[in-house]
């Protein structure tokens, strides 16, 4: 019978613990603004476009789109963004046939 000691294995360098407690969910910093977006996005009409001031974001519009794609992407809705010095735009854009 085989044993799983070896004298020759380095030491375990961080805490373990048991899976049960490993948190399951992401919640990541950029959760809340998405999720407003994400909201706002649902209703909003065809045509329309949300315009969100820069100095409303809680950290800068690359990092706030990329998490908005993020969740897009994984929600299956289509949507475009732009901006200009002071606004992030985005809207719905038609599902693209495959």
């Amino acid at each position: 019978m085989a044993t799983n000691a070896n004298p020759d294995a380095a030491h375990i360098r961080y805490e373990s613990i048991d899976q049960s407690d490993v948190p399951k969910g992401r919640d990541g910093k950029h959760k809340r603004i998405v999720g407003q977006l994400l909201s706002d996005l649902e209703q909003l009409e065809s045509g329309r476009a949300l315009k969100i001031p820069l100095e409303a974001l809680p950290d800068s519009k690359e990092n706030i789109r990329s998490a908005l794609n993020r969740a897009t992407r994984q929600k299956g809705i289509e949507v475009s963004t732009s901006s200009d010095t002071g606004f992030l735009y985005v809207w719905k854009t038609p599902p693209t046939e495959s």
